[in-house]
């Protein structure tokens, strides 16, 4: 039987429980987190490292969530337009001239959190994405696919790039630099965009799926008719690479635990407020669930509803990353629940994430009463 680590309020015994049972029956590591109005009622991790199980997961353990990223660099654009610094209604141009370019004019920024801009596919070469001022000059010069605002297709790699040049005009920081000083860290979590290598010793590396190998992508299939999931294809041995951890790719290279995932969302579930440190007005927080599209995705190929930067779940948010890390805010009951893990699934038999939601609400209600 595998060995759990952390802490937990009695009444959340269904997460751990949840959490065992993943690693005895296979999943190399894992670990959540459950936060209620700011603090941790769970706190949990156990497996491993390294695919070959010799590295103990620790308490500090950290390692990348994939497009759970998306949600931290949407709570950064929100912050600054809460600041009044970040017009939402604006056309991109206005922070990002070059960006006009090929009809792009009407893209709005607004456009760009909410996977309706037109530009959802990296269509250039790997190590491009590794090279911020080429990155963003190539999603500057390509057309849509499609009028901004008319339809949703995941922007899976883009978004990032879109968002963080945007930040970046209007700040002069990376999305690594402005949510390290401005939201991480005010809030005391440990989580980046950009690791250094004074962090290298502790970053467990992302494990494929069972009989799968490190060139292993994964993509999902769009609907007949509809946009389809175009673009290169990132394979487990490019996330694992130094490359990949030293850049800015703001949709999909975050690194942290569950606990710092968690900590740092809760500034969302409780009103912009987080252990006396205020980020964000009820107003700006409240900003993140209102919804900008609903229908089918031309690219996820099912219905979605997408807030400002997170996905629309009932009166919940917050999105999942490649592999099953998730994230969901439940503002309502002023909680977070977090999981993140290094070990893939395939996404079709991978509920894992879900389960641990289920697994939080349980103890949720024995908290209420």
């Amino acid at each position: 039987m595998a060995d759990i680590q952390g802490t937990y309020d009695d009444l959340f015994t269904a997460v751990p429980t949840a959490l065992l049972e993943l690693l005895d029956a296979g999943d190399v590591s894992g670990s959540v987190a459950v936060f209620v109005d700011g603090e941790p009622v769970v706190d949990v991790w156990g497996g491993f490292a390294d695919a070959g199980r010799t590295v103990p997961w620790e308490r500090d353990t950290v390692t990348n969530v994939f497009s759970v990223t998306k949600t931290m660099t949407a709570l950064c654009a929100l912050v600054l337009a809460d600041r009044g610094e970040l017009d939402l209604d604006a056309p991109v141009a206005r922070y990002w001239p070059e960006f006009a370019a090929r009809g792009k004019d009407k893209v709005l920024v607004r456009h760009l959190l909410s996977h309706t801009a037109g530009l959802p596919h990296w269509d250039g070469p790997v190590e491009e994405i590794y090279d911020w001022p080429a990155a963003t000059a190539r999603l500057a010069a390509q057309p849509l696919l499609w009028e901004p605002g008319t339809a949703a297709g995941y922007h899976s790699l883009t978004q990032g790039f879109l968002v963080g040049e945007v930040l970046r005009r209007i700040t002069g920081r990376t999305v690594g630099e402005f949510l390290a000083q401005e939201v991480t860290g005010p809030l005391d979590a440990d989580f980046r965009i950009g690791v250094g290598p004074e962090h290298d010793h502790r970053v467990a590396l992302t494990v494929p799926p069972p009989g799968r190998d490190e060139d292993y992508t994964a993509s999902a299939p769009a609907r007949e008719g509809e946009t389809p999931a175009e673009g290169t294809a990132m394979r487990v041995r490019d996330a694992n690479s130094l490359a990949w951890r030293r850049a800015q790719i703001p949709a999909a290279s975050g690194y942290g635990n569950a606990r710092s995932v968690a900590r740092t969302l809760s500034v969302l579930a409780c009103d912009g407020t987080l252990g006396g440190v205020r980020l964000l007005s009820p107003e700006g927080s409240a900003r993140a669930r209102e919804e900008q599209f609903e229908g089918d995705d031309r690219v996820l190929g099912m219905p979605v509803r997408w807030g400002l930067g997170y996905g629309l779940f009932g009166t919940t948010y917050g999105w999942g990353g490649w592999g099953g890390s998730l994230a969901m805010i439940d503002p309502d009951a002023r909680m977070v629940v977090a999981y993140v893990t290094s070990q893939m699934r395939e996404p079709a038999q991978d509920n894992r994430g879900l389960e641990m939601v289920m697994s939080a609400y349980d103890g949720l209600q024995g908290l209420r009463k």
